[in-house]
């Protein structure tokens, strides 16, 4: 299994539901490798992320930043924070794979849909 964090989008949050199954083709979740993502979270954009209003496993459970390991609920009012911080740190990189998450994270604002992470 390749070391990556996933990202899709939630068509319908259930409210109380413990989301705890690995399930990224349910939410057409796309791939950020994992030594990219390690390497943000090394820098400004890991410090930030300590600001991002998150839940982790279930909407119940207020969280900050994205659960590494688990998974991570992130609500339609933190989306644009989000972008604005993956279009920062894609300034810098300019890989596709940041560029594949801020159209994911465009689309969920769009939509207005949460999204949901799958860490490590």
């Amino acid at each position: 299994m390749p070391y990556i964090h996933e990202f899709g989008i939630v068509v319908c949050i259930e409210k109380d539901k413990e989301y705890v199954d690995y399930e990224p083709e349910k939410y057409n979740c796309i791939g950020v490798d994992g030594d990219l993502f390690d390497e943000l979270m090394s820098k400004d954009f890991g410090e930030k992320m300590l600001h991002l209003d998150t839940f982790a496993h279930n909407t119940n459970r207020p969280y900050k930043s994205l659960a590494y390991f688990g998974i991570t609920l992130i609500p339609p009012s933190s989306h644009k924070q989000f972008l604005n911080m993956v279009s920062e740190a894609n300034d810098e990189y300019k890989t596709e794979e940041l560029e594949e998450l801020m159209k994911k994270i465009a689309e969920a604002i769009i939509e207005d849909r949460w999204l949901i992470h799958y860490g490590v």
